[in-house]
C-alpha cells in the first residue's frame, strides 16, 4: 500500500501529502464503498474486474488517507451525509476515550452534539484519487468556525469544523481547546515574562508584538516599537540573530549590541524561536541582557593583565607585548632594551610611614616613569617595588644609557605624600636584545640579574647585563637544587671550633659551624650556600636541622661542655623558633644551661618588641644567649640595655693585628671594659697569633676562639680531645694554648 509521508511549511503552517511508493495491499473500513465510476459496456467478467478494481483503489485511498492524518496532533474526523463516523485518528479516539462506543458502524456525530451544532450537507464519499487526498488535506488548514461539544462524561471541548469550497462539507471535527490553553499560556508567557521578549515578523522584520519587560528595558514606548525593524535596533550587526547556519547553541553563545531609546548600548544574549503569529510566520526573541556581566569579564580581564595598584600592564601582559616585539625584531634587526628599575629601600618608607603612604609613592613613581618614557615604550609593574621598561628604536648604546640616567633622575626628585618629603631612590639592570637574549623570558631573567648587581655594588646606578652574570646565576642555582637535595638526605652537618678560656687555658664550648660535605665537589665553603640559603629561605630548615644535631652530639661530650649555636634572623620570623628548641633539648635530653644562641646585631633592628620577648622566653629556659659579631652592625648600646645578654664576641675583623693597631686596641679595649662593667662574658673570635692571644689575656678578655686553638671539626674528633684533655688535666676539660 502506498505510503504518504506529512510534509509541513514553516511559513504557512499548511500540510501537503508527500507520495511515496510501497508495496500495495487491501484493507476494508467496514463502510459502504463509494460509488463507482461509469464502466465501459463490455462482458460481465471485464464489469465486475473493473468493480473489484474500482472497491480496492478506494480502500487504498481510505488507507492511505488515514495513514496521513493519524500523524497530526489535531483530533480529525470525517463523517458522511447522515453525519455517521466513515474515518478518525488517533487523536480523536483519544479525545473521545469516554465516549468510544460512538465509534461503531452507524454511530452518529449528532448524538455528541448538544450545542451549536452547525453542519451543511456531506459527500456521500472520501474519494479515490491521491490527488483528491492531498487537496483535502491542504484544505484541514483553511479558517473555518468552532462551536462546543460535550462528551459523554460531562466534559466540554471546543470543536473547530473547517470546510471544502466544492459544494459540500467534509464532517472535520477539530479539537481546539488545547490550543487555546497553549495561546492562553503564550500570552501569560509572553506578556508577565520579566525577561524582554519581541515577536519579529519574517517577512519584513518588523516588531509586530513587544511585552512590557522590552518597554521598560529599551525605552521606547509600544507606538514606536511598531515603527521599528529589528535591524534598527542593532547597533552594528548586520545578520539577524535568527539567520544562518549556525545551531540555537551557538546563536545563544553570540553577543549583539542593541541601541536604547537614550542612545545607551546594552549587551544581549538572544534566544530565538519560529512560530505563527496571528497567521503570519514570525520569530520570538527573548533577550538576555549580559551587559553587567561582559563588564565584570573585562575588569576581570583587566585585572588579570593588569597592577590592580598603578593600572599598569603586568608581567604576562609585559611578556606577550615582549613577545610580538622580538618577533618584528628579529625581521627589522632593530635593538630593544629592557630595562628593571628597582626601587631601593622601599621597605623602610612602608615601615617607617605606612602602606598608604608606600602605596601613593608606587603610584606617583609610576607616573614620572610614564611621563619619562614615549608612548611607544611599555611600562610595567613586576612586583612590590619593581618596574620594567621596554625601549624600542635603539641606534646606539648611549640611547639606553641617557635613558637610564633620566628614570633615576625623575624618580630622585622628592615626593610629597601626607605631608611628608620623601626621597626614594632607584636602581636599574639593563638587557638588550638580541645580544642579551632574543626570548622574552631570557630577556626579562637577564635584566633581573642586572639589577641584582647594580642593587649589590652600588645603588641609585644602572648595570648592563654580563655574560657572567648568568654563569653566576646558573651556579647558584645549581647550589640550590643540590643544597634541596642535601637537606632533604641530612647531608649537612655541624663541625665544632672550641672556645678557649684565657685564665686556665681550659675548653669551656664548642661553637657548632654547618659543614656540606659534597659527594662530588668534596667540602663546600658556607660563604658559598648560606647567601643562597638565607634567599630561599632553606636556612630555617638549615638552622633546624644543626641545632638538633649539635644537642644530640653536644649531650654526649664529656663533662658540662657547652655547645654555641648561631640563629639567623628568618629563624624567628617564621614564629616557631622556641617550639625548634624546646623539640631539640627534649630529643637530645641536653640540659638548657649547656646550650647558648648566638645572635647578630641586625636582628634587633627587625620588629624588636617581638625579638626581645623571644629572646627572654629562651632564656627563662634556660639557654644562654650570646650577641655574635658585635662592633659590625648597628652597634648601639640600647640593646644592651634592651637585653641581659650572657656573652658578648669581638667580631674578628677587630681582633686581627689587634696587637699592633692602636685604633683595633682601643675598640677592643672599650667591648672589653663593657662587658665588665655589665658583668658580661667577652670572647674574642677570629685568634691567629701569639700575639693576639697575649695582647687579649693581658687586657682581660674572657674566652678566645680561632685557628691558633683549632679549626673546626667534626664531631668525633672534637668528642676525642674533650677526652684526651679530660684525662691530661684529671678531669678538667682544658686546652693548653692549642688544640689543632
Amino acid at each position: 500500500m502506498p505510503q504518504f509521508r506529512l510534509k509541513t511549511s514553516k511559513t504557512s503552517k499548511r500540510c501537503t501529502v508527500k507520495r511515496k511508493p510501497k508495496p500495495s495491499r487491501s484493507g476494508a473500513t467496514g463502510r459502504k464503498p463509494s460509488p463507482c465510476p461509469k464502466l465501459p459496456s463490455r462482458g460481465i467478467a471485464d464489469r465486475e474486474r473493473a468493480v473489484a478494481d474500482a472497491l480496492a483503489e478506494a480502500r487504498k485511498s481510505h488507507e492511505r488517507l488515514r495513514e496521513a492524518i493519524d500523524i497530526l496532533p489535531q483530533g480529525i474526523v470525517f463523517l458522511d451525509a447522515d453525519g455517521r463516523y466513515i474515518l478518525w485518528n488517533k487523536r480523536y479516539a483519544e479525545i473521545y476515550k469516554a465516549s468510544a462506543d460512538l465509534f461503531k458502524p452507524g454511530a452518529r456525530m449528532q448524538d455528541t452534539i448538544r450545542v451549536g451544532v452547525e453542519r451543511g450537507d456531506y459527500p456521500e464519499a472520501i474519494g479515490r484519487e491521491d490527488e483528491w487526498i492531498a487537496e483535502r488535506m491542504r484544505r484541514l488548514f483553511h479558517p473555518g468556525h468552532s462551536h462546543e461539544q460535550f462528551l459523554a462524561d460531562g466534559r466540554c471541548i471546543r470543536i473547530e469544523e473547517r470546510t471544502t469550497s466544492d459544494g459540500g462539507v467534509i464532517g472535520l471535527r477539530v479539537d481546539i481547546t488545547e490550543l487555546k490553553q497553549r495561546e492562553a499560556s503564550f500570552r501569560l508567557m509572553f506578556e508577565s515574562n520579566p525577561v524582554p521578549m519581541l515577536v519579529c515578523s519574517l517577512a519584513d522584520e518588523r516588531i509586530v508584538a513587544v511585552n512590557d519587560a522590552a518597554v521598560a528595558h529599551y525605552g521606547y514606548s509600544p507606538s514606536e516599537f511598531a515603527a521599528l525593524t529589528i535591524r534598527r535596533l542593532q547597533a552594528f550587526e548586520t545578520d539577524l540573530p535568527w539567520g544562518g547556519d549556525a545551531t540555537d547553541e551557538e546563536r545563544a553563545a553570540r553577543t549583539w549590541k542593541h541601541v536604547r531609546a537614550d542612545g545607551s548600548l546594552i549587551d544581549l544574549a538572544i534566544y530565538a524561536r519560529q512560530l505563527n503569529y496571528q497567521g503570519e510566520p514570525a520569530v520570538l526573541l527573548a533577550l538576555m541582557d549580559i551587559t553587567e556581566r561582559k563588564r565584570a569579564e573585562m575588569r576581570l580581564a583587566f585585572m588579570a593583565h593588569h597592577d590592580g595598584l598603578t593600572g599598569l600592564p603586568n608581567r604576562s601582559l609585559l611578556r606577550k607585548r615582549l613577545d610580538d616585539m622580538l618577533s618584528q625584531t628579529r625581521r627589522t634587526g632593530e635593538k630593544i632594551a629592557v630595562l628593571f628599575v628597582g626601587v631601593d629601600h622601599f621597605k623602610a618608607v612602608n615601615d617607617t610611614l605606612g602602606h598608604a603612604v608606600g602605596d601613593k609613592l608606587l603610584r606617583g613613581i609610576a607616573r614620572r616613569l610614564r611621563s619619562t618614557l614615549r608612548e611607544e615604550d611599555p611600562l610595567a609593574r613586576l612586583n612590590s617595588d619593581e618596574f620594567a621598561v621596554v625601549q624600542t628604536g635603539i641606534k646606539r648604546p648611549e640611547d639606553v644609557t641617557l635613558l637610564a640616567k633620566r628614570l633615576l633622575g625623575a624618580i630622585a626628585e622628592p615626593f610629597l605624600l601626607e605631608g611628608h618629603s620623601v626621597v626614594a631612590g632607584a636602581s636599574i639592570g639593563i638587557a638588550v636584545a638580541p645580544v642579551d637574549g632574543d626570548d622574552s623570558e631570557k630577556l626579562l631573567m637577564n635584566a633581573d640579574m642586572a639589577l641584582s648587581r647594580a642593587k649589590k655594588d652600588s645603588r641609585g646606578s644602572f648595570s648592563f647585563f654580563e655574560p657572567g652574570m648568568d654563569a653566576r646565576a646558573q651556579a647558584r642555582r645549581k647550589i640550590e637544587t643540590e643544597l634541596r637535595t642535601a637537606l632533604r638526605h641530612e647531608v649537612l652537618r655541624p663541625y665544632y671550633q672550641p672556645l678557649i678560656a684565657l685564665a686556665d687555658g681550659g675548653v669551656t664550648g664548642c661553637e657548632a659551624l654547618v659543614r656540606w660535605p659534597h659527594p662530588e665537589r668534596g667540602m663546600i665553603s658556607p660563604a658559598e650556600f648560606i647567601p643562597v640559603a638565607e634567599d630561599t629561605g632553606l636556612i630555617n630548615a638549615i638552622g633546624a636541622q644543626v641545632l638538633r644535631q649539635a644537642c644530640h652530639d653536644a649531650a654526649r661530650w664529656p663533662g658540662d661542655i657547652r655547645v654555641a649555636v648561631n640563629l639567623s634572623p628568618l629563624q624567628f620570623r617564621v614564629g616557631n623558633l622556641m617550639a625548634t628548641v624546646m623539640d631539640a633539648l627534649k630529643q637530645s635530653g641536653l640540659p638548657a644551661r649547656r646550650l647558648e644562641l648566638e645572635i647578630t646585631e641586625t636582628l634587633l633592628l627587625e620588629k624588636s618588641s617581638q625579638v626581645i620577648a623571644t629572646l627572654h622566653a629562651l632564656r627563662a629556659l634556660g639557654v644562654r644567649i650570646s650577641m655574635d659579631d658585635f662592633g659590625t652592625g648597628y652597634s648601639s648600646l640600647s640593646y644592651l640595655r634592651s637585653f641581659p645578654f650572657d656573652k658578648i664576641k669581638i667580631d674578628q675583623s677587630f681582633v686581627r693585628g689587634v696587637s699592633d693597631n692602636r685604633e683595633a686596641q682601643a675598640i677592643v679595649r672599650a667591648i672589653i671594659s663593657l662587658g665588665m662593667g655589665l658583668g658580661v662574658t667577652i670572647t674574642a673570635e677570629g685568634v691567629e697569633t701569639e700575639a693576639e692571644l697575649n695582647w687579649l689575656r693581658d687586657e682581660g678578655c674572657h674566652e678566645a676562639q680561632g685557628f691558633l686553638f683549632s679549626a673546626a671539626r667534626p664531631n668525633d674528633e672534637i668528642k676525642g680531645l674533650l677526652e684526651l684533655q679530660g684525662d691530661a688535666d684529671g678531669g678538667e676539660a682544658s686546652c693548653s694554648a692549642r688544640c689543632a
